[in-house]
């Protein structure tokens, strides 16, 4: 079983399904309860359609948690993924098949009702437990790389705007009487080279403080 103690990796939400709740030992509850608020997420308790949707700062994973697979009555599961999997980007099943017997079980059932691998994901486990445990980390192992794409694309357009802004300065400042402080001035107030190359003097004037001795130089 893997580490139950992975504190401040969340600080997200989790909501699980009341009917779920409701099906399951208060202990399990307990445990559940107790797990999250280790790992910083804060639990609530709604009517929704899976059986539990994580949120990482804006990045949604939802998952079914099948906790007792019973070999005879299948189907309702399988009827369900189907139904919930093209609503969720991120959608998980985790089944808890403790014996060789319902591994066998679930195998035959994945491929029966002509699952497609990957969509969705199905994650078997030995026990609730290691179930809920694996839970969390799809949950916050997904809101993690979501946090670093957007954090790279920002790092990314922030060098790019600065480049763009250093092209702009070497252009200007190119002009015989316009120092740093006349082409910071003129960006903010116009914009582009582009535009700036279109706007009528008076515009110029009445928009910075360049002397007109200095406008004859643009």
């Amino acid at each position: 079983m893997e580490s139950s103690s992975r504190s401040n990796t969340g600080s997200g939400v989790c909501m699980m399904n009341n009917e779920w709740k409701n099906k399951h030992h208060a202990s399990f509850i307990n445990f559940i309860a107790s797990f999250l608020s280790a790992n910083s997420y804060r639990l609530n308790f709604l009517p929704i359609a899976p059986d539990f949707i994580f949120n990482n700062g804006g990045i949604s994973v939802a998952f079914v948690f099948v906790t007792n697979w019973d070999s005879d009555n299948v189907s309702p599961l399988f009827n369900r993924v189907e139904k919930l999997k093209g609503k969720f980007r991120h959608f998980y099943i985790i089944v808890t098949v403790p014996t060789v017997e319902q591994n066998a079980s679930f195998t035959r059932s994945y491929f029966k009702y002509g699952m497609e691998l990957g969509n969705p994901t199905f994650v078997p486990v030995l026990d609730p437990e290691m179930g809920f445990e694996r839970i969390v980390n799809i949950a916050h192992g997904i809101g993690v790389c979501k946090r670093e794409d957007a954090i790279a694309k920002m790092k990314a357009e922030c060098k790019s705007s600065v480049q763009s802004m250093e092209a702009f300065l070497k252009v200007v400042t190119a002009i015989p009487g316009i120092d740093n402080h006349d082409a910071n001035m003129l960006i903010q107030a116009i914009g582009s080279i582009e535009a700036i190359s279109k706007a009528s003097k008076n515009y110029i004037l009445e928009n910075t403080d360049l002397s007109a001795i200095r406008l004859k130089q643009l």
